[in-house]
């Protein structure tokens, strides 16, 4: 059976709009998404994404990636289904010696995307494919903006054809937030 499509984005409220925890639910109830902290310890944090929309028994219980953060907030490891890479190597820059605000990765999917800050107009965090193609995107509460029940105002977005993405562009965007927020270079 295939999923209804919307031909809409899939627009993920951020609940909290902080780095320590949130949830992401599409304002079409069709992706929810938490990011949860599962461990603070002196070897460091570890914060995992659940899928909560999902038919799985375990969806609450088994996360579908798993951030590693070092004890002064340094980057670890993700772990998708397992296997575990270098967040440095996962999400180098784009240039080496270059701004640590562009970043690109290679998806699940085998695609080479991009994270930049701020170079999209009304956009904090943009996400482009390989033909530039904005493909997430992540914006911050408007100013003055009058606040919302159970919502930050802010919001990730993901394009409808990049649904199975969600949990991916979810992850590299609260790194690349992660990554401004500490200064890490």
């Amino acid at each position: 059976m295939q999923a209804t499509r919307y031909y809409q984005p899939y627009f993920l409220e951020d609940r909290t709009g902080r780095l320590s925890g949130s949830e992401f639910v599409d304002i079409h109830e069709r992706v929810r998404l938490a990011y949860r902290c599962t461990r603070r310890d002196a070897r460091g944090t570890q914060y995992c994404i659940f899928e909560l929309s999902s038919p799985r028994d375990d969806a609450y219980t088994r996360p579908v990636i798993a951030l590693e953060f070092g004890p002064n907030n340094e980057l670890g490891t993700i772990t998708f289904g397992g296997a575990y890479t270098g967040l440095d190597m996962y999400l180098p820059k784009v240039t080496p010696g270059g701004t640590t605000r562009h970043r690109t990765f290679t998806g699940q999917n085998g695609q080479r995307y991009k994270w930049s800050y701020r170079t999209h107009e009304d956009h904090e965090w943009t996400c482009v494919d390989n033909a530039d193609n904005v493909v997430a995107f992540y914006n911050l509460k408007i100013p003055g903006e009058p606040p919302y029940p159970n919502s930050s105002g802010c919001m990730l977005t993901v394009e409808e054809l990049y649904g199975d993405m969600s949990c991916e562009f979810l992850a590299t965007c609260l790194l690349m937030r992660h990554i401004v927020t500490y200064g890490i270079q």
